[in-house]
């Protein structure tokens, strides 16, 4: 039985592929903060939970590890734009620093699920083999990362780099702060669906489900094939632009629930565009992207009409991180002596 060490596990991916590993008959340790709670993760016999930040991460954590999927992440724009010293050290120091102890500590595969937004904005559609144009401190440190961890690639030390799309789709630990997930609650809650100006730019999208898919088949497939390898995971069905998307979305809440839903615009216009191309994840692995938007927005509801999903602050990633930090402030105030009441 291989065991898998995942940062970041608590998150909204690791949520998913934590269980799917378990599924597939992988032990795992799990490594998060667990700011979004460990409820997130049920309880198995194969799971061990380890809290601690990726940026303290002791050798023997490492031990008896064969492989490492490197989630951790402060992980959207405006989470990186506000806390940039610790996107710089989490999304790309202490991910540089996971892949060198994993490396002397005898781990066999480092796997970095890294992002597609370090394209930036780009002209013609891209491929691995593109200039990449990061524009924001999320992109850069991502960037950053990619070049830390490929450096270190040999016979004995496998490391593959995944630039995912964005993802979207239902996980535990949900987040209604991604574009196809927030279309969706919103065309649900308010029979309005929020859109970004101008609509023009394009993105692609993968669901969740579809990226830890291919983090499982990355995990067996031969060495020769992924070592120094990078990849970019979605499909050409899911390279959108966000007004055509906006209006699938729309049309798609809309069957479901039985009324219209209107597109409304907002914001600044989203100067972030690119088209990707996803050749080479499909013809390496053989694989194939199971879901599109009008799938993953349709799962969506029904968990939002059943009561399994609903929004509070923790679905904003930060919304949660500013909530835990004034929190953090008013504990540390009245808190004397190693307590509140009881001291």
């Amino acid at each position: 039985m291989k065991t898998v060490l995942v940062t970041g596990a608590g998150g909204y991916i690791g949520s998913v592929l934590v269980p799917k590993l378990l599924s597939k008959g992988y032990k795992v340790k799990a490594v998060d903060r667990y700011f979004f709670g460990e409820d997130k993760l049920d309880k198995h016999e194969n799971l061990v939970l380890i809290q601690e930040d990726t940026r303290r991460l002791k050798e023997e954590v490492f031990a008896n590890v064969d492989f490492v999927i490197d989630l951790v992440a402060i992980s959207n724009d405006p989470s990186g734009e506000l806390f940039e010293e610790a996107t710089w050290q989490i999304n790309h120091v202490s991910r540089v620093r996971t892949a060198n102890i994993a490396k002397k500590m005898g781990v066999k595969r480092y796997i970095l699920p890294s992002s597609c937004s370090i394209y930036g904005f780009q002209d013609e559609q891209v491929d691995e083999t593109a200039t990449t144009n990061p524009l924001t401190v999320y992109a850069k440190a991502n960037e950053k990362a990619e070049a830390g961890v490929f450096c270190l690639a040999d016979d004995s030390f496998c490391v593959t780099v995944m630039r995912q799309s964005t993802v979207f789709g239902y996980a535990p630990r949900m987040r209604l702060d991604l574009a196809i997930n927030g279309m969706t609650y919103g065309a649900w809650k308010t029979k309005k669906l929020p859109l970004m100006r101008d609509g023009k730019q394009y993105r692609p999208m993968v669901h969740v489900q579809d990226t830890t898919d291919v983090m499982c088949l990355l995990l067996e497939a031969e060495t020769s094939k992924i070592n120094g390898e990078l990849f970019n995971i979605g499909s050409a069905e899911n390279n959108y632009q966000l007004g055509p998307l906006g209006e699938m979305v729309a049309k798609a809440v809309a069957e479901k629930i039985g009324e219209d839903v209107e597109v409304e615009w907002y914001g600044d216009p989203d100067h972030r565009s690119y088209s990707v191309n996803f050749e080479k994840v499909e013809k390496t692995l053989n694989w194939k992207a199971k879901w599109n938007a009008k799938m993953g927005a349709q799962d969506i509801v029904d968990k939002l009409e059943s009561g399994e999903l609903q929004k509070n602050t923790q679905t904003i990633t930060l919304d949660w991180y500013n909530e835990l930090i004034k929190w953090h402030k008013i504990i540390k105030n009245a808190e004397m002596y190693g307590g509140i009441l009881d001291i």
